[in-house]
């Protein structure tokens, strides 16, 4: 036999057996953290190949975004509070996410940045050494401050939520007081009773709830709650019960009133978007809809006009 096909089946039966060891060692890695995590109550027991790889990348970036927001850290403990505040707001209350959220801020700058090194020159023109620190400075600036422009619009979407949930809730909260529920226990059954139709403000509530469950007066239980969401409505509710509850009033009827004026607030705030809506289409309107519309209207007259007059131009 010659050797040739000696040398060539060995190496390939080299090759296979190597890649089949590779092959069960990261088999068998995969296999003991489904197993690892299955065993924490992280991962169900029908969990497929697929959600055990997302998990797994999920915990690295975990990891990666930690370590990042390590470093990152801000030394003062004031402004952590402060950026925990917001990230409670926006509905993000876990204990790290101050640290994964710094550590967001570091990654997503070092992304853009390397992008910015990755491009080609010719696609920035071949700009200069100075130039092209110029950009690499402005792409990680931009990098570093996409995820705080993310927070403030996650924050506004939030309060939009809840300030269009929150008639409806006060509405039930009233029946509820009504029908002989104290004031905590009808904050919790609204809680369990619109977490389908608006889980923001539910979570809100069961908060409160839990907070008064724990102990906790109800005015720093409520005060607590317009701290985190920080609306006019809800502050204006806050102060309503907190005098109602120090000077014994009817909570009901305070509620009533309350749902009443919120209910025309939300009215209003439609007839102001309502009302916007001829000036935010003026400018469509001006510079797509009209020229097109032009075109077609005046365009095969002008066609049939010059078709006519550059023979008699064209023979004079």
């Amino acid at each position: 036999m010659d050797m040739t096909w000696v040398i060539s089946s060995l190496i390939f039966m080299m090759v296979l057996l190597c890649s089949m060891g590779v092959y069960l060692v990261m088999g068998s890695r995969a296999t003991m953290n489904v197993i690892k995590r299955r065993a924490e109550g992280h991962v169900g027991v029908g969990a497929s190949g697929n959600e055990s790889l997302g998990v797994t990348f999920k915990d690295k970036l975990h990891a990666l975004l930690t370590r990042l927001g390590e470093a990152n850290k801000p030394s003062d403990e004031s402004e952590v509070s402060a950026i925990r505040e917001v990230l409670a707001t926006a509905g993000y209350r876990h204990v790290q996410a101050p640290i994964l959220f710094m550590g967001a801020k570091l990654l997503s700058s070092i992304i853009l940045l390397g992008l910015a090194i990755l491009l080609p020159a010719k696609l920035m023109g071949f700009p200069t050494m100075a130039a092209q620190l110029v950009i690499y400075v402005g792409a990680a600036s931009v990098g570093y401050f996409l995820p705080m422009l993310w927070l403030h619009h996650a924050v506004s979407q939030r309060k939009e939520k809840i300030q269009d949930a929150f008639p409806d809730a006060l509405d039930l909260m009233v029946v509820c007081v009504e029908a002989g529920l104290g004031l905590d226990a009808a904050i919790s059954r609204v809680s369990s009773e619109i977490r389908f139709a608006h889980r923001e403000l539910a979570e809100e509530f069961n908060l409160v709830s839990l907070e008064l469950r724990t102990g906790l007066s109800r005015a720093e239980a409520l005060k607590n709650l317009r701290r985190r969401i920080d609306l006019e409505e809800v502050s204006s509710l806050v102060a309503l019960l907190v005098q109602t509850d120090k000077f014994g009033t009817s909570i009901g009827q305070s509620l009533r009133v309350h749902s009443d004026a919120m209910r025309v607030n939300r009215q209003l705030r439609a007839e102001e978007v309502a009302a916007k809506l001829p000036v935010k289409l003026l400018f469509p309107l001006v510079f797509f809809i009209f020229p097109s519309l032009f075109v077609v209207v005046i365009g095969p007259g002008a066609v049939k006009v010059i078709r006519v007059l550059m023979p008699v131009l064209a023979g004079q």
